[in-house]
């Protein structure tokens, strides 16, 4: 399960393009009025990202632009794979909580795994924002980030959609499953 970025060769970074590339094209409906030249313009000002974007894919999220940010001039990706992605799945929240845990740890941490990943975890509002795009975690959940306030109480909250809608839990956060990861965004 690591996540590491690393520098991709030439033949890497094509593949990762074309993927992308056919990924923006196949889902128009999530930024129906972005054309692709633009992004690929904007990733080739911004070649550090391709990595990130690079184990987005390489872990299972199947990463696509959500959003741009017109003012700015920010194009935002998000992990669009239909369940969490598989290559980020049983961990539990952070750090401390990996610290926490006695018997039985997982390798990683969230928290740790999108810091080496070069992501930002989901916020509540980003989560319910890809769900309005289209059905994501029918059968899975993700870890979204967390108010400090229910983290210093020991908790961390993630989100899931079933019977055709959303919903935002809490659990424990040293608790991992085999059905829980988590979501990342990249600006660039």
């Amino acid at each position: 399960m690591d996540a590491k970025k690393k520098k991709l060769s030439t033949a890497e970074k094509e593949e990762l393009l074309q993927t992308l590339e056919d990924r923006f094209k196949k889902h128009k409906e999530r930024h129906p009025e972005l054309k692709w030249e633009d992004v690929l313009k904007k990733l080739e000002e911004n070649p550090e990202k391709l990595e990130s974007l690079h184990v987005m894919e390489r872990t299972g999220g199947a990463p696509d632009v959500v959003f741009h940010d017109k003012e700015k001039d920010i194009y935002t990706f998000m992990d669009c794979s239909r369940e969490t992605p598989e290559g980020r799945r049983s961990i539990c929240f952070d750090e401390e909580a990996l610290e926490k845990r006695k018997k039985n740890k997982p390798e990683t941490s969230v928290e740790k795994m999108a810091e080496d990943m070069g992501v930002e975890l989901l916020s509540e509002e980003e989560y319910r924002m890809l769900q309005d795009l289209g059905e994501f975690d029918t059968k899975t959940s993700s870890w979204i980030r967390t108010p400090e306030a229910i983290r210093k109480s020991g908790g961390a909250l993630f989100g899931d959609r079933r019977y055709d809608a959303v919903f935002i839990y809490h659990n424990g956060a040293d608790s991992y499953y085999g059905a829980r990861g988590f979501r990342g965004s990249l600006k660039v």
